[in-house]
Order: C-alpha cells, then structure tokens, then sequence
C-alpha cells in the first residue's frame, strides 16, 4: 500500500521560507509524477506544482511561479517543495500526491492522483 508522509509545514512571517518534504513509501515511485496541492479554510484543494516522474520536468500556478521549486530524490522517495517569500495568501494545509498512471506527464486536476498524504499546515503571519 502507498504511503506518503508530508513534513516541513509551520508558522513563518511574510517574506521567510519553508521546505515541505513528502516521505514515499510501498510500491514504486519513480515511475510516477508527483504533485503539491494546497486547501485554505473554506476554500477548495488547488494545485501548486508538480514534478515528472523523471524529475526533467516541473510545472507550477502561476501564483507561486518564480517563488516555490519542486524537485524530487528517486532514490530517497522523497519528493520536495521549497517556498520561498511566502506570503499570507499561501497560508492552507499542503498535501502531495503521486499521480494515478505511470509514467504520465505531470497533471494538474485532483483526479490525476491515486494518492495522498495527510497534509502539512503552514502558515504565514503578516
């Protein structure tokens, strides 16, 4: 069974930093993309970003483009979200995914992921 552990998330002032970490474990996982969502109170999950299976390729909405890097360690089954001048608007709980269908290019709807971690709150103080 797929396990994804979320780690890193805390409580930060304006302009600061935080690296969100996501923590693979059971069956494989680098044939898989994999993806950062994020759900603030009374708002929907959206997607932030997401990594390809292989790690060549990365996308990202485009409020936090410029700002957040997504990368991943195959060999460590650690997938990465580093979040730089972080605002009070990205303040929500943050879950990563791993996507539904190997070896598929990195998708940026709920449905393209099978798997979940519990999430990670961060929250940024003005």
């Amino acid at each position: 069974q797929v396990q994804l552990v979320e780690s890193g998330g805390g409580l930060v002032q304006a302009g600061g930093s935080l690296r969100l970490s996501c923590a693979a474990s059971g069956g494989t996982f680098d044939s898989y993309a994999m993806g950062w969502f994020r759900q603030a109170p009374g708002q929907e999950r959206e997607f932030v970003a997401a990594i390809s299976w292989s790690g060549a390729n990365s996308y990202y909405t485009d409020s936090v483009k410029g700002r957040f890097t997504v990368s991943r360690a195959n060999t460590k089954m650690t997938v990465y979200l580093q979040m730089n001048s972080l605002k009070p608007d990205d303040t929500a709980v943050y879950y990563c995914a791993r996507a539904r269908v190997m070896y598929r290019s990195s998708g940026r709807a709920i449905g393209d992921y099978a798997y979940w971690g519990q999430g990670t709150q961060v929250t940024v103080s003005s």
